[in-house]
């Protein structure tokens, strides 16, 4: 008799939990995949700058770095390529962006400056290609003929991202610091066999704060510290060399330096930022 009623009781609960179970999924509710809720969103806000007086600036400098999305340290950036978990790349957050309306993209002028104002359209259609190719049918009498192939904007083409950036001295804090000035996505695109990067737009780097704030960036080290693009730049945690800085000839190390020597100027003029500071206190 105690098996029975052992049997019975052990039954019934079972088929509770199933019931349970239904009434949650018929109920439409989603699993929560993750210790807590989370739409990915940051509540932040881009950290203000110090008020800056003109008289106060004694040295200042531009400078052009490139990020390679490819290095390791820069992956962040570019994954992922599919927008998952709340997570996006950097390319797809500055999409959205002009999108949307809240960041402006600039067309490309040979002085990097801000002139032009393009939009969304704009920028995906001046990135279709045409390709005029000659083909052979599948078939008798395999006749050639001529066709055009077109080809869409590709956001994980951009691996390469340029950065325009201003370099000074505060004699007021006795301090050397930067604002970053612009940015900059370049596609990387192949012709005859050979890579060659063909920048796409300029976006005015103070405008665009607001946005990079409250866009998630992935945290190899430690994914509780919610990082968002903004405090990646501010905080310098991106690996980049130096292709140009300001000078009386207007022209960037490639055009006076190639291969190793290049990539010595570009070290020589990273090197000058870190000793000017250093020098002004040396006794």
């Amino acid at each position: 008799m105690k098996k029975i009623i052992f049997c019975i009781a052990f039954f019934a609960l079972i088929a509770g939990f199933n019931l349970q179970a239904t009434s949650q999924v018929m109920s439409g509710q989603q699993p929560q995949d993750g210790l807590y809720e989370d739409n990915g969103m940051i509540d932040k806000r881009p950290i203000p700058y110090p008020p800056l007086r003109k008289a106060d600036i004694m040295w200042e400098k531009i400078i052009w770095r490139v990020i390679d999305m490819r290095q390791k340290l820069n992956q962040p950036f570019y994954y992922p390529i599919e927008p998952h978990n709340d997570w996006r790349s950097f390319m797809q957050v500055v999409m959205d962006g002009i999108k949307e309306g809240s960041i402006t993209p600039y067309d490309i002028s040979a002085t990097d400056e801000f002139l032009v104002p393009l939009n969304y359209q704009e920028i995906i259609t001046r990135q279709i290609d045409t390709i005029h190719r000659t083909l052979k049918r599948s078939y008798p009498p395999y006749e050639e003929f001529d066709t055009v192939i077109y080809s869409e904007f590709d956001p994980t083409r951009v691996m390469r991202i340029r950065i325009k950036e201003d370099w000074f001295f505060d004699r007021q804090r006795s301090q050397m610091m930067f604002r970053i000035i612009g940015i900059c996505p370049v596609m990387m695109k192949e012709r005859d066999g050979e890579e060659f990067p063909e920048p796409l737009f300029w976006v005015w780097y103070p405008e665009a704060r607001e946005v990079f704030a409250e866009a998630l960036v992935f945290n190899r080290e430690n994914q509780a510290e919610r990082r968002s693009y903004d405090e990646v730049f501010q905080k310098r945690k991106f690996s980049s060399f130096v292709y140009k800085e300001s000078n009386v000839h207007d022209r960037r190390i490639s055009e006076y330096a190639t291969g190793l020597d290049a990539l010595l100027e570009s070290e020589r003029v990273k090197n000058e930022l870190f000793e000017f500071e250093h020098d002004l206190w040396a006794f």
